[in-house]
């Protein structure tokens, strides 16, 4: 039976104004401690490493409905420093490919 997975596509952008030869995308760390905090609290599950793919980099969550899912990845999208343009995807384990869902953009409007 499919599980549902929201992909975090963050465009791999540099972050500016960062001292010389410091790491490019410490946003990278970042979501990737949020997430891990998320997890432990048993609030999303980390389906999987995130990894570049092309001009993004993509984590991955699972382990609560679509909406909360949703809402956790838009918390990703307003971490300071994450670059604007950051979109979900609403996906499955199932699915071959990145990107082959439903694009959700985030933040989600307010309510």
């Amino acid at each position: 039976m499919p599980t549902t997975v929201v992909e975090i596509h963050v465009p791999l952008l540099p972050t500016p104004a960062l001292p010389d030869g410091s790491y490019p995308f410490p946003w990278i760390d970042e979501i990737e401690d949020f997430l891990s905090d998320l997890e432990d609290q048993g609030d999303v599950e980390v389906f999987d490493e995130g990894e570049e793919d092309g001009d993004v980099y993509v984590f991955f969550i699972t382990g609560a409905g679509e909406d909360d899912l949703l809402a956790a990845a838009s918390r990703v999208a307003t971490l300071p420093g994450v670059p604007t343009g950051t979109t979900a995807v609403v996906t499955t384990n199932e699915a071959e490919e990145f990107g082959l869902g439903r694009r959700v953009p985030l933040p989600l409007p307010a309510l």
